[in-house]
Order: structure tokens, then sequence, then C-alpha cells
């Protein structure tokens, strides 16, 4: 029997028959994703980045231009000095990958040689770096980084991904600047076209002995009310556009000059399950474990910060001028020299909507919080505890000297707990006005300021900052809306009047 094929069937087959041939001869034209090799380790003679003939510097690597789905691939056990700056780029559904190749225990490594930048990737997008060590040490003193993402009026540049790279001994210098020292910098530069960074991961990195920043941003257009004359650098005075969808999780920073990480001209960035152990350590400037500045919607969580070396600055976070609606929570801070959490805008800028909850503090001094001088509104630290007994802080609240009385503070400290096993109190350095306490307990410290629905009593915290069985502080809070929904340790908040301190289940026995 033979079967009649409709006039509908027949149109069918041939779009499908056309479609077909269309993919065949797109797919043709799309040149293929190319993998090179790199070993500075092998005979140079006849080297064209194959496996069995790879190049053997990265002078090489940097003259040929890279496209969607090609890979750069270092030897692992293998060192190439100088500095990879490769161009071109990927796309989002085919990356440009730069990673390692080979058997062994040993890493591939960059050594910069005292290069400005082991690593440049200027002007680019969707790239993947991974896997590889990167080092900075000779010449010491002089600018320069391990990893530098640069735009320069570019527009957006989408899709990067920093994991898995273990950069050590960048030794720069003291400065911050919008072009070095650091371990990760990322910097927006120019003037005539608005730059911006769009997807960028910072993920599962290791990074010791730098000097002298962590991971480090930076931007030209960061121009803002907000932020009032500290726009810097002032010669660039490029609209606000800040980078968009940036995660910086997971990380390890050790035995850092300055800071450990600086969020700059970000919005809706993510900190998190990041271990900042040594900072402020070889520096004389200011500096601070995490901290944001000229950001919108900054949530720092689930970190650990300790060892800041110094009481310039030296807390373990900071809200600094320009950060709008930063929120600390989860975080476990110790023995930072500096303190816990510093809130600071001047020079006209303001800090508005800085939240810090269930968070826990052991041993950090001098001061558990600071104030700077400028206008501080909508600041809200509560259910937070802190732990004092080796280290016993100066002040519990310090005002910076010279605040002027005209000086707008709305900061509110509720449902906290302040335990001190050492002798003396903590003091309270220029209270301000704005400055006011609710439903906290002080235990060990002589208590200055009002402090209603607040307990001196032994709140009965245990080692692990929860609440012993009978504490005072049991469902002894105020109800506060929008809490986050859980406490440190990830239990729910129930309704009703909450626990006072960072931990929100029942007594402990």
């Amino acid at each position: 029997m033979r079967h009649r094929i409709t006039a509908a069937a027949l149109a069918a087959l041939t779009t499908a028959g056309a479609l077909t041939a269309a993919g065949q001869t797109a797919a043709q034209a799309a040149p293929a994703a190319r993998t090179f090799h790199v070993d500075c380790a092998a005979d140079p003679a006849g080297a064209t980045g194959s496996a069995k003939h790879p190049w053997t510097s990265l002078a090489e690597a940097n003259a040929h231009p890279y496209g969607p789905g090609d890979r750069l691939l270092f030897k692992r056990g293998s060192t190439c000095d100088g500095t990879l700056a490769p161009t071109g780029g990927g796309s989002a559904r085919a990356p440009f990958t730069i990673a390692d190749y080979g058997p062994g225990p040993a890493r591939a490594r960059l050594d910069g040689k005292g290069a400005h930048d082991v690593v440049l990737l200027a002007n680019t997008q969707y790239v993947h770096l991974k896997a590889l060590e990167i080092t900075n040490a000779d010449n010491p003193g002089s600018e320069r980084n391990g990893v530098r993402l640069r735009l320069t009026d570019y527009g957006v540049a989408r899709g990067f991904d920093l994991s898995g790279l273990y950069i050590h001994d960048v030794r720069g210098g003291d400065s911050k600047t919008l072009s070095g020292s650091s371990a990760i910098h990322i910097a927006v530069e120019g003037t005539a076209r608005a730059s911006w960074y769009d997807g960028l991961d910072i993920g599962n990195n290791r990074i010791e002995d730098v000097d002298r920043e962590g991971i480090y941003f930076k931007s030209t257009f960061s121009k803002r009310d907000l932020v009032g004359d500290q726009q810097d650098p002032k010669a660039y005075p490029g609209e606000w556009t800040p980078s968009t969808r940036v995660r910086v999780h997971h990380n390890t920073l050790k035995s850092l000059a300055g800071d450990g990480m600086k969020l700059d001209t970000t919005s809706g960035a993510r900190v998190d399950h990041n271990r900042v152990d040594g900072f402020q350590l070889r520096s004389p400037s200011a500096n601070a474990g995490i901290w944001t500045f000229n950001t919108d919607d900054t949530t720092v969580e689930h970190n650990e910060v300790s060892g800041g070396g110094n009481t310039h600055d030296g807390m373990s976070f900071d809200a600094d001028g320009a950060s709008r609606n930063t929120v600390f929570q989860y975080n476990y801070s110790h023995d930072n020299k500096g303190g816990f959490l510093l809130i600071c805008p001047y020079s006209g800028a303001k800090t508005i909507g800085t939240v810090a909850r269930y968070n826990v503090s052991r041993n950090d001094g001098a001061r558990l919080i600071q104030n700077c001088w400028g206008p501080i509104l909508d600041t809200r630290i509560y259910n937070n505890t802190f732990h004092n007994k080796e280290q016993i802080p100066g002040y519990l609240v310090q005002d910076d000297a010279g605040s002027p009385e005209t000086t707008q503070h709305e900061l509110a400290v509720r449902n906290n707990v302040f335990v001190s096993e050492g002798t003396g109190g903590y003091a309270f350095k220029n209270p301000t006005a704005g400055l006011t306490f609710d439903h906290n307990v002080f235990h060990g410290i002589v208590m200055t300021r009002p402090n209603p629905g607040g307990s001196t009593a032994d709140p009965k915290l245990l080692g692990d900052f929860r609440l012993g069985a009978g504490s005072p502080a049991l469902a002894a809070g105020a109800v506060i809306e929008d809490n986050g929904g859980k406490d440190y340790f990830g239990n729910p908040l129930k309704p009703g009047a909450p626990n006072i301190g960072a931990y929100g289940g029942r007594g402990v026995r």
C-alpha cells in the first residue's frame, strides 16, 4: 500500500530540511573550540601549543587571540615567569578557560617576578580562571597584583569565575589605589563610558602572605550624593554604576598587610563562608577584615574573621562611607585588636540602613562598636552575643573624638548579650544622643546608659554561645520585624518575644 504525502506534510519536511541545512552551515562557520598547552620547562623547539609541542613562555600564550570555548592550560609542576595577559574572550555558552593539565600533586605556577600583574584580564568577558598557583614576590614594595581584572571604558563585562587559585607572596606597596596592590584586584577605570561587571564569582581560593589587599574592588564610576566628598578618585566624576551579581565565597585569606576584603561600587553583592585569619598586620594605614564602601544591598554572612593586628580600625567588619543597606549576619568574629564593627561615614558621606544581627564575637577589643562622626542613619545592632575574657575592650561603643553635636546618628543596640569575665567595665566614649539601648544583657559590665527591658544577671552563656537552661535571656527580648528568620546556629526564629543574644533555641541542660 502506498502512502500519500499531503502538501502540509511536504512543506513541514521541506522546512525541517532547510533548518537542518542552516544548522549545519552555522556549525561549519563557527570556529571549533581549541585547547592550547603551556609547559615552560619543555623544549621550545617546534612549539605549537599542542600537548606534544606546548608553548614554553607566557609571551607565546599572550600572542594568540582566544575565543569562545577555548582552553589555555598550564602544565602541573612547571613554572612560567612574567605576566599572562591573554586577548579575546568567551561567550555565555562557551567561556574561555585558563586552568591546568597533567598529573602530579604540584600546581602549575605563574611567577610575576615583580611585574605589575601576574594575570591581567583586561576588557574581556566570560573568562574562567582556575586551579593555578600565583606568586609575585620579587622587588618588594612596588605596586603589583596577583590577579587583576580591568575594565577601561568597556561597558558591561559578564561571566567571570575565579576559583581554586592559590595566591601567595604578593609583596606590593602600602597604597590603596585604583591599580594595586592586591591578591585579587577588581578595577573599573576610564571616564568616557560607564563600565561594570555583571556576574563575578570569586570562590574557593587560598590567599596568603599578601601586601597589602586580599580581595579589592575599586571604580571610577562611583559618584553619587550619598558618597559626598569621599568620591575617589576625585578626578573621575563618573556617575555611580555598580557591579552586579557579585559573589565572594569560601575563600581563605591569611597574613595580609592591610584589608581582607573591600567591596566598592557594587549592588546586591554577597560575601559568604570566607575565612579571614590575620589582617592589618604590616600596614600603618586603617584597615578592616571585610568592609563595604559606596555599595547597596550587600550581605556579609557566615564568615569567620580573626587576627586584626592593631587598633587603627582593625575591626572584623565595617560599613563605610556611602554603604546603604549592608547586612552583617551569622558571622564569627574573634581576637581582633580593633574590635567587632565599625560604621564610618565622613567628609560628607552617609551610611544608611546597616544591620548587624545574629553574629558572635569573642575577645574582640579595644572597642566592640565604633562610630565615625558622619551621618549614621537607620542602624540596627541586635541579637548578637559578645563574650570577652582574655581581651577586655576599653570601650563598648566609641564615637570618634571630636564628633560634632550636630552629627545625626540613629543607632539602636537591642537584644544583645555582653559578657565580660575580666576586671572593670566597658566605658562609653562621646556617646551621642542618637545612640539607644534596650533589652540588652550586660553581665560583668558597668552600664552607664539607660537600658530598658535589659538585665545585668548572668545569662548562663555556654562556651559555644548558646544559653543554658534557666537563663534570664530566654524569651526576654524585644520583638523585631524582618529579623532574618533564623539565629546564628540556623534555628528558625519563633513568633513572640525572642531570646536575647545570637541563640534562638531552648535553654541547654
